[in-house]
């Protein structure tokens, strides 16, 4: 339940979620959507948190990309490298995790430091 006084948005409850997990010594990468056309599984603006460790808070795709979200940012922890990943019906790789709505979308990745 959010504080009706100090209202956040869900993006915000996701970095400070973010910087606890890297604060506490996670290494944590940040997925955020910054590009949509046509039908999009979630708006620009969402956000997906992921630890090396399995953790995860928020979402970037409703679950059809997310997989393909979470090697990338698996691959950004660890090479230090941020990716622009673009998933679209035109792109082989929309068919293969499940990006079949029939629109496009961009999802940055960054390394929390």
């Amino acid at each position: 339940m959010k504080d009706v006084q100090n209202p956040t948005t869900e993006s915000e409850d996701i970095l400070a979620l973010a910087a606890r997990w890297r604060e506490a010594g996670e290494e944590v990468a940040l997925a955020t959507v910054t590009e949509t056309w046509g039908s999009s599984p979630r708006p620009a603006g969402s956000q997906l948190a992921l630890t090396l460790s399995g953790r995860m808070a928020g979402s970037v795709s409703g679950g059809c990309i997310e997989g393909a979200v979470a090697e990338a940012a698996a691959e950004t922890i660890r090479n230090g490298r941020p990716q622009l990943l673009d998933f679209g019906i035109s792109n082989e790789r929309a068919w293969e995790v499940g990006l079949a709505c029939g629109g496009k979308m961009k999802v940055f990745v960054e390394k929390l430091a």
